[in-house]
């Protein structure tokens, strides 16, 4: 598809000023490592042939990245195509010389995605890329996770509610749906991630989350167990993990002193879920909603770090 602009989009670009969305959707489209992940798709992406020309494949990855960022259901993500200027652009499409993707075409394309994990290979290599450019430190590691809700009703085809969703109880509210588990460097740049059901607890995804090159480890008391301490100090680690039971005011200080570097880790749980709505499940069962949470927690470490990724002098 054709990189072309119209002269109506010409003209009305100069007609009024740059929104937020645009200025987003320049930004990303500048520190997105294009040529590597379309290099992950490209081997299991239709080729022309017999039948209908597939679409290109650089515009459906784009249109797969407004989906997450936008929180878009496939024939959402049709309808934006046609309403929004700013989307059209990014996702390099001119309606009068280029096919809009049906839903249809945006389903299959996010269901090749999924059969074939590529939104974990393109999250190894946003992370190989953040390794050579010296963005990720390794030192230390901040583990934490955080719930996404799942509908609980029974009024569906199937008369029942996910089996692969469970519930739990946080304070004093129960939630229904799945946990998302990630390993942080002391900046808030996502290494690691587990998903699970709701119910599971957070400790057992520990040992996931660690990348074995840490000297410091720091979560909050759901982490804290005193074998893991004793551990870590025999072998010459710093455990930093806030202490949980019965504390003193000495304890609770430190708890807190620990929390502002603890705090990091919720900064991509921010992105995720306030800015970019992934609150909700969208599908049934994990692995699906796991491919969307290796895609989301890719574009949020690139979000996180744009500033720094970004070309000279843009």
């Amino acid at each position: 598809m054709t990189e072309q602009r119209t002269f109506a989009d010409a003209i009305l670009s100069n007609k009024r000023r740059t929104t937020r969305r645009e200025q987003f959707l320049t930004e990303m489209d500048q520190v997105i490592p294009w040529a590597t992940l379309e290099a992950l798709v490209e081997p299991h992406y239709p080729k022309a042939g017999r039948g209908r020309r597939p679409l290109p494949m650089a515009t459906m990855l784009r249109i797969y990245f407004l989906q997450q960022w936008f929180n878009l259901s496939d024939p959402q993500a049709e309808d934006m195509l046609y309403d929004s200027e700013s989307m059209r652009r990014f996702a390099r499409i001119d309606l009068l010389h280029d096919t809009v993707p049906d839903e249809t075409t945006i389903c299959k394309f996010r269901h090749l995605l999924e059969a074939h994990q590529l939104t974990a290979r393109m999250f190894d290599a946003v992370k190989a890329l953040l390794e050579g450019r010296k963005l990720l430190l390794k030192a230390g590691t901040i583990v934490d996770a955080t719930i996404i809700g799942a509908p609980s009703s029974t009024k569906n085809a199937t008369k029942t509610r996910d089996p692969e969703m469970r519930q739990t109880k946080k304070g004093n509210q129960w939630y229904f749906g799945m946990k998302v588990h990630v390993g942080t460097d002391r900046r808030g740049v996502i290494h690691t991630i587990t998903t699970t059901d709701a119910a599971t607890a957070d400790i057992t995804q520990l040992p996931h989350l660690l990348h074995g090159q840490e000297t410091t480890l720091h979560g909050d008391k759901a982490y804290y167990k005193a074998e893991d301490k004793l551990q870590w100090e025999l072998s010459g680690g710093r455990y930093l993990v806030n202490k949980s039971g019965k504390r003193t005011d000495y304890w609770d200080a430190i708890n807190r002193t620990r929390s502002r570097v603890r705090a990091m880790v919720e900064h991509p749980f921010h992105t995720i879920k306030r800015l970019w709505g992934f609150t909700t499940v969208r599908y049934r069962g994990l692995a699906k909603n796991t491919a969307r949470v290796y895609a989301l927690c890719t574009l949020a470490n690139l979000f996180r770090l744009r500033h720094r990724l970004r070309p000279q002098g843009t």
